[in-house]
């Protein structure tokens, strides 16, 4: 399990989210960037959040802390705003944190060299878990601290969990990575995929899902009785991501050769 923490306070909404994130402060003394389970996206959101971003952070690549916050919904009492007042009234329990990082800017690539085999490795990264929100237009990187890159917001990563009955039909799905932000350096996605491609275990996956609460995994709009339980569904995100990474030649950008 993440590590849990219990907000204390809403500071502000991040009004450039579309699921209307917002910063929290915890009982840990930290600052978290907050996703909702009652934002529009709803806790599948949160799923992808944990699966692509613990998983990113196993292959080495850089994301800000995860935790899971809980939030008591007393604290929309000293909120002004309606919007946000019933966005955290409906949030109540368990949601996704991450470390907020204070005075991080945009990633920028024609600011902010980056080096070819770590865009390469993003750019793997991304196309296996399907992420589409890494365009030039809304990079979902972050420049802090001596301009380290930091990886952020992977909600709309693992798009196939929003229509179980066809996900094992759309596994070997290609990416469509044109407009990546990172397309134009990723030199050496060979060399990324010889190293990233192996790592992706059974074991490695195993321990990634056994992070996503219990709560946020119940599918009971599925007429398939092994999405009913938890367990059961980890078990279809482990079959479905063993299954693409098994068959990288598929859905691999265009010039990687194994």
């Amino acid at each position: 399990m993440l590590r849990r923490v219990v907000g204390t306070r809403y500071v502000t909404p991040l009004r450039e989210g579309g699921s209307l994130p917002g910063v929290i402060e915890a009982d840990d003394l930290g600052t978290y960037v907050v996703k909702f389970r009652g934002a529009g996206q709803g806790p599948k959101a949160l799923v992808a959040e944990v699966i692509a971003g613990e998983l990113a952070r196993r292959l080495g690549l850089p994301v800000p802390e995860l935790v899971v916050l809980e939030l008591d919904p007393v604290i929309a009492r000293a909120e002004p705003d309606q919007e946000i007042q019933e966005l955290l009234k409906h949030s109540g329990g368990d949601n996704l944190g991450m470390d907020f990082l204070p005075g991080a800017l945009n990633f920028d690539p024609l600011a902010h060299p980056i080096d070819p085999l770590l865009a390469s490795r993003i750019v793997w990264f991304d196309a296996f878990v399907e992420n589409v929100d890494r365009s030039w237009r809304n990079p979902n990187m972050l420049t802090w601290a001596h301009g380290k890159l930091w990886l952020i917001d992977h909600g709309a990563a693992l798009y196939f969990h929003h229509n179980w009955p066809r996900a094992g039909a759309v596994v070997h799905r290609p990416f469509k990575g044109d407009d990546h932000v990172l397309a134009p350096y990723a030199t050496r996605l060979a060399e990324a995929d010889a190293s990233l491609g192996p790592q992706i275990t059974r074991e490695l996956l195993t321990d990634v899902l056994a992070l996503v609460p219990d709560g946020w995994l119940a599918a009971p709009d599925s007429e398939d009785p092994l999405l009913a339980t938890p367990d059961g569904v980890r078990t279809a995100y482990r079959d479905h991501l063993l299954a693409r990474a098994a068959g990288r030649d598929a859905w691999l950008p265009a010039g990687v050769a194994k």
